[in-house]
């Protein structure tokens, strides 16, 4: 671990390691269009990551790894944005969805679960669904 990061806070943390899943999505298919550096810029911007951490974390995604978010509800919008992320460059890769079923599980959802909830996250993205819209969705397919 750096130095850099023993005075990060808990959350300050967590929004690093989550803007590394979603560096991780958009660099799944070894590229990084604008779509995707537009939005990872605005993401950057919302996590209060600076340009140097920022470019840190896109050379080296790999070194953060995602914990579990504490609130349903939270995972969902973290989801939100990921699945977002991975239209970004307005395609869909398999291995973007295979990224994201992975990281739906490190999120939190279910192993028995990740693929249809990944699925379901990537088909209301491509129907434009709002956040709220998007919440309901992913509660009705992640029933157990």
């Amino acid at each position: 671990m750096s130095i850099s990061n023993y005075n990060l806070s808990g959350d300050q943390k967590r929004n690093i390691e989550y803007f590394a899943s979603i560096v991780k999505l958009a660099l799944a298919d070894a590229i990084v269009t604008e779509g995707e550096e537009r939005l990872l810029k605005r993401l950057a911007n919302k996590f209060h990551i600076l340009e140097e951490r920022y470019n840190d974390i896109i050379e080296n995604y790999d070194k953060y790894s995602l914990k579990g978010f504490h609130s349903y509800d939270e995972r969902i919008e973290h989801l939100y944005d990921l699945a977002k992320m991975i239209y970004a460059d307005d395609t869909v890769s398999m291995k973007e969805a295979s990224v994201l079923i992975k990281i739906c599980v490190g999120l939190g959802f279910s192993v028995n679960n990740a693929e249809k909830v990944a699925d379901e996250a990537i088909h209301l993205i491509l129907e434009d669904t709002d956040l709220e819209d998007f919440t309901k969705a992913i509660k009705q397919v992640n029933k157990q």
